[in-house]
């Protein structure tokens, strides 16, 4: 293998960069020519590619989003546009691909690599924290320390004002964002897609609360919750609830963005180059993650299956929220 490609893909997430740099230096430090995908899967049609240099990723570990930018494309789900984007490849002489994104990107870059036996390794770039075979996807730690900063700034008007906060999280099949900003926040209630909530339980516990001189509390909620989001939410218990004062936030994108944690910009430097050191020992169709510390390498199949939440953490948070 001589010569890679690598792209970002999907949403973006703190922390892309740094994977980013690390699979460029490891790869030139093995002595293999890295190429840069634009745009992702829309680059890799349009040919919007080039060479990499180490320089080129100088000064980008701190920084969010991803230089090599993001973008989503309809002609890729095509047998045609697939067949465009090998051919680009190929005529650059390109062995084997680093795809950085979260399941829509795995899911793609499978279908493409069976297409074509062109190999590859996915680096979990995804602030959901919704792939199985890896602890954390790189931007999640990111994204709940700023939803937690949130959270707590909204924590001091709840109680100030003596009301109660519906804040909507990112997470629209994976509650881990709330999960964790819920125990992290203190939250009253955490509410998430892998728990079907009743509505009047939900009711009743705030009720009780109230009954028990609690004077303001907060409601995480994930967007992917089957009652709906924090709007619908907070209007459905304003009408049960019409003597305490409610209000909706939603976080939206700002979960996103920043500058990595510590955390995340460790974990991607650790899978960048995990990824090329996978590359280079013939393993394909793979994800790199980090198991209770330890690098492994999981099948896209296994990777993408449904991950269960956590229900110790689901039980802690109960016990602690009364």
């Amino acid at each position: 293998m001589k010569k890679i490609g690598v792209f970002t893909s999907g949403g973006d997430s703190p922390g892309m960069n740094a994977c980013l740099r690390a699979v460029v230096r490891g790869a030139l430090y093995y002595g293999i020519e890295v190429y840069g995908i634009h745009r992702g899967y829309r680059g890799m049609i349009e040919n919007d590619i080039h060479k990499m240099t180490s320089r080129d990723v100088s000064n980008i570990i701190q920084r969010g989003g991803t230089i090599l930018k993001t973008a989503r494309s309809q002609r890729f789900m095509t047998k045609e546009g697939r067949e465009k984007a090998y051919q680009n490849l190929k005529n650059l002489e390109i062995d084997g691909l680093i795809a950085i994104g979260g399941n829509g990107t795995l899911t793609g870059m499978k279908a493409f690599s069976e297409e074509h036996k062109i190999p590859f390794v996915g680096a979990p770039g995804t602030i959901d924290n919704d792939l199985n075979g890896t602890d954390y996807t790189i931007g999640f730690d990111t994204a709940i320390n700023t939803a937690l900063e949130a959270i707590d700034k909204i924590r001091d008007t709840a109680d100030s004002l003596e009301r109660g906060f519906f804040i909507e999280v990112m997470g629209r099949h994976c509650g881990d964002i709330a999960l964790l900003t819920g125990i992290g926040g203190g939250a009253e209630i955490v509410m998430l897609p892998e728990i079907v909530d009743d509505l009047d339980e939900i009711v009743e516990s705030i009720t009780q609360m109230l009954a028990n001189k609690k004077t303001s509390l907060i409601v995480v909620v994930a967007e992917g919750d089957e009652l709906g989001n924090a709007e619908e939410l907070g209007e459905k218990v304003k009408e049960k609830i019409p003597k305490f004062k409610f209000r909706v936030t939603n976080l939206g994108h700002i979960q996103r963005g920043g500058s990595p944690t510590a955390a995340d910009r460790v974990l991607a430097s650790q899978l960048g180059l995990g990824a090329v050191e996978g590359l280079l020992s013939g393993k394909t169709n793979v994800m790199v993650g980090q198991l209770k510390r330890k690098l492994v390498y999981t099948s896209i199949d296994e990777c993408l299956k449904p991950r269960k939440i956590d229900n110790e953490l689901i039980r802690m948070l109960r016990i602690l929220s009364i």
